[in-house]
């Protein structure tokens, strides 16, 4: 229960960031809050980065997510 509580608060926080006109990516490539969100459900041993990209007066353009992995 308690994952299902953090995948819909993370689900409403990138929801956020898309409303307003934030870039959401994984992987290098555009995705919506719930390809997101499903990739981090379906992939509980797959840990993802976040990365803020910033725009010059240091208000988020972006949010990336990398997948980290072990090498």
């Amino acid at each position: 229960m308690e994952r299902e509580v953090q995948m819909r608060h993370m689900f409403e926080e990138l929801t956020g960031y898309e409303s307003r006109d934030i870039k959401l990516k994984m992987d290098g490539y555009p995705a919506s809050p719930m390809q997101i969100v499903q990739a981090h459900m379906l992939r509980e041993e797959t840990v993802y980065m976040r990365d803020y990209i910033l725009d010059e007066r240091g208000n988020v353009k972006e949010l990336c997510f990398h997948r980290v992995t072990n090498k």
